[in-house]
């Protein structure tokens, strides 16, 4: 239904009344004025200005009709609304009125209900005597049960014992239940009711007691009767079923029975583990060290597999797959060595008792002989246990072990080289081998000392036999500096009481084959003690100490050969040597034969090293005799017999040496047919270029040497001497780098002082 225009502009509000709706319509406005203008702006748009007014015209009686469309479909929805309103206001105060009439009829009946009270309690107790009445009879037989059940268990019928008892658990907790629900399960009450079934826990201990002597007893019984064993099984499954339905239904209103949860299945293991403890973990200290410990873990070893054995073959079809019997077994046996072994480590062990436990525990324990035998796997996992000792303890026991065993090698080193001293100085010769070698046995006893030490430890691991094999080394090397001062001392006994130490010669001999054997042995020992991976090496401290004990011994036998030879080179040069036909050279040559066969004695490279460093010694005591002014040529006769002599005593000596192995090449007797021809010179003017020449060939020669080689030619004025000695000073010699000292080894005497007396100085 429309709207008149008189109605229209009375509901249209007043100008100011809407401040937004006189807003819009200036801003409608001012956009239609916009609008127009640009559209009219040119007088030929004029012509369409009808048509445009006819347009809108319509157009904004098409929005009018939208506007009053919704108008009056918002007001017919408010009318609809507001009915409904009235309805539900109409259907409350009806609610209102029902209500309190309720409220009044309630009112008027709370005096009936107080009357209804004594009945709900009397029907309470009725139910309650219902109850009791019919569980008098099982009550009544409460304690003939219990008899029974202690009669099954004496005849260990545990099966029927236990089915008893979880009747008679089944009354009393139905009972403390019943009244639990009816909250009256007052101390009193509760106290009441297990007194009344207090041989109900006896014989519940009883049963227990019973099956814990079983399980004590599980791999005895296994193999003679399991009935009993797999009774016990089955009744600890049974208990733990019934303690999973009592936990479950404890949750609404948490009522326990007395005694629940048992947890029989925990203490099952439990039982095992203990008897486990007990019976193998319980050694004394005095029973199982020194050979004792090593019977033990051998016990150790053969009981615990037998046992796994039994468990494996037979006890295993006796318990559920899910006890995983035989690897609960495997885990108690292997926490209680742990523990076991960890109580060892606290005692005082020796050497053996700690190489034992090492090696049981590291190698014994995890092999095919023990834990991983083939009668156990696949079922036992060894790898899932760790291993017995940890990193630490096994550290701390190679640790302690390589001390004792450096201690124990110390104390023997000490005892070997107090007895071969006082076999030096016992007056006997040393033994000899096939071979005519002089040698004594203490370095095979030393070395099989030392191999047999790391030969056992290389049974633990090789890491520790390398420590055993450098502690083995040190201690060699600490033996040969305490050797070496033995040497010494023996020296100079001999030089006190030469009688003493008849076979000195000898023994030092020996000990120069004691030191190529232990050079070899510890060659051979270092390459059986480092892995193959590593090149068998001696420690270079240790190469050096054998070196040096070696030569000493070299030095000391030379020294011998000195002191036989000094009194002979003593007589030389001396015109009776000039005379003698070589009888001088001879008794030389018979000394050197008679230490060369000594030398011979020795093996090589030795023997030759001792021939060599002999030729050497030759020479240069040689030189020296000729340096030591005993005389002086007076002719050019003795000038010819010196040189000849020096001739025929170097050709002799290099015949001797060469027969006895030298290579000729490499002798340094050479050097006195050098010599004897700056004696042979007849021009004394031609030194100059003699000294030359020989200076090229010996560059360590000195002006000391040849002025005294200048005086035993006894024909030399002292300004040949300052022209030759600065020809030589014209002419520094650089040493070559390989070259083999000479000169520099052999000591001029001091020039002797005049004696003066006042101004007048008289030569000496």
């Amino acid at each position: 239904m429309g709207m008149s225009a008189e109605e229209s502009s009375s509901t249209r509000p007043e100008v100011g009344e809407w401040p937004e709706l006189e807003k819009a319509e200036k801003l409608a406005r001012g956009a239609a004025l916009k609008w127009a203008s640009g559209v009219f702006y040119q007088p030929d748009k004029l012509d369409s200005l009808p048509q445009y007014q006819i347009r809108e015209v319509q157009r904004n009686r098409f929005i009018e009709s939208r506007i009053k469309s919704t108008a009056q479909s918002y007001l017919e929805g408010m009318n609809t609304g507001l009915e409904q309103l009235r309805s539900a206001l109409t259907d409350v105060q009806h609610v209102e009125e029902e209500l309190g009439s309720i409220q009044k009829d309630l009112t008027s009946c709370i005096d009936s209900f107080r009357s209804l009270q004594d009945l709900r309690e009397l029907a309470t107790k009725h139910d309650q005597l219902e109850a009791v009445v019919q569980m008098l009879p099982q009550l009544f037989s409460v304690p003939q049960l219990i008899s029974e059940g202690f009669d099954l268990l004496q005849s260990q019928n545990f099966l029927k014992a236990h089915l008893g008892l979880m009747d008679l658990e089944s009354l009393r907790d139905s009972i403390l239940s019943h009244v639990h629900n009816r909250n009256l399960l007052s101390p009193t009450n509760r106290t009441s009711v297990e007194s009344y079934f207090g041989g109900l826990l006896e014989l519940n201990n009883a049963l227990a007691q019973h099956l814990w002597r079983t399980v004590a007893h599980a791999t005895k019984l296994v193999s003679e009767d399991p009935s009993l064993f797999v009774s016990a099984v089955r009744i600890i499954e049974r208990e733990e079923n019934i303690d999973a339905i009592v936990l479950l239904r404890s949750q609404p209103h948490g009522f326990l029975p007395p005694g629940r949860p048992k947890r029989w299945r925990r203490k099952f293991f439990q039982v095992i583990q203990d008897t486990v403890v007990a019976s193998y973990f319980q050694a004394e200290p005095n029973k199982t060290q020194g050979q004792g410990l090593s019977g033990h873990l051998a016990c150790l070893q053969n009981s615990i597999l037998a046992e796994l054995r039994i468990v494996k073959d037979l006890m295993v079809q006796c318990c559920p797959p899910h006890y995983n019997i035989l690897m609960a077994f495997a885990t108690m046996f292997h926490q209680g060595l742990t523990h076991h072994l960890h109580g060892i480590l606290t005692w005082d062990l020796d050497k053996q008792e700690i190489f034992a436990l090492l090696h049981w525990a590291i190698h014994v324990y995890p092999s095919s002989e023990m834990m991983a035998h083939p009668d156990l796997l696949p079922e036992v996992d060894i790898s899932t246990l760790g291993a017995l000792l940890p990193a630490d303890a096994i550290g701390s026991l190679e640790e302690s072990y390589l001390g004792k065993v450096q201690a124990s090698i110390a104390e023997w080193m000490q005892k070997a080289l107090e007895m071969e001293f006082e076999e030096w100085l016992c007056g006997k010769e040393p033994e000899s081998d096939y071979q005519g070698f002089f040698q004594t046995t203490l370095p095979t006893i030393a070395m099989k000392m030392l191999d047999e030490n790391i030969r056992v430890v290389s049974l633990i691991s090789d890491i520790f036999q390398q420590k055993v094999l450098e502690m083995a080394l040190g201690e060699l090397e600490a033996f040969l500096g305490s050797l070496y001062e033995k040497l010494v001392e023996f020296c100079k006994a001999h030089h006190q009481e030469p009688m003493a130490s008849k076979y000195y010669t000898a023994r030092l001999l020996s000990t120069v084959n004691n030191c190529l054997a232990l050079s070899s042995s510890i060659s051979a020992l270092c390459a059986n003690g480092l892995p193959p991976e590593e090149p068998a090496r001696m420690l270079p401290s240790l190469h050096t100490a054998l070196e040096k004990m070696q030569k000493k011994a070299c030095q000391l036998l030379l020294e011998e050969m000195l002191a036989d030879l000094k009194p002979h080179f003593a007589q030389l040069p001396s015109r009776q040597w000039l005379l003698d036909d070589c009888q001088l050279t001879n008794n030389i040559c018979e000394v050197i034969e008679k230490h060369a066969e000594d030398f011979s004695r020795t093996h090589k490279p030795v023997s030759m090293y001792l021939l060599s460093e002999a030729e050497h010694l030759v020479m240069s005591q040689y030189v020296k005799s000729l340096l030591q002014k005993r005389m002086m040529c007076r002719t050019a006769e003795e000038r010819t017999k010196m040189s000849t002599r020096m001739l025929q005593d170097s050709s002799q000596l290099k015949e001797l040496f060469c027969a006895l192995g030298l290579e000729e090449d490499k002798l340094s007797l050479k050097v006195i047919a050098d010599l004897q021809q700056i004696i042979s010179v007849k021009d004394p003017s031609m030194l100059g270029l003699e000294v030359l020449g020989f200076m090229s060939k010996y560059p360590d020669i000195s002006d000391d040497h040849i002025s005294m080689f200048f005086y035993l030619r006894g024909d030399i004025s002292k300004e040949i001497c300052n022209h030759v000695l600065g020809i030589m000073a014209q002419n520094p010699q650089v040493l070559p780098e390989n070259y083999d000292p000479i000169f520099s080894n052999i000591l001029v005497p001091a020039p002797e002082l005049p004696f003066c007396l006042g101004n007048i100085c008289v030569p000496s």
